[in-house]
């Protein structure tokens, strides 16, 4: 093997490797902003004031 085919080698090794770093760099960053996302819907639903009566729902209609 010719000594710049190694050295061709390594570096498109190198790239590849920091290419891949920041391809999962980058998806850690989504999966973050997503579970933040989430996490805000979550608490969004959780401060839902009813404004039915409480009694409304609680019997079920089987003849209907």
């Amino acid at each position: 093997m010719d000594v710049s085919a190694i050295a061709s080698m390594a570096t498109e090794m190198s790239q590849a490797r920091t290419t891949e770093a920041l391809q999962v760099a980058v998806l850690k960053k989504a999966l973050d902003i997503q579970a933040q996302g989430a996490l805000q819907l979550i608490e969004a639903a959780s401060q839902v004031i009813p404004s039915n009566p409480p009694h409304l729902g609680n019997a079920v209609d089987t003849v209907a």
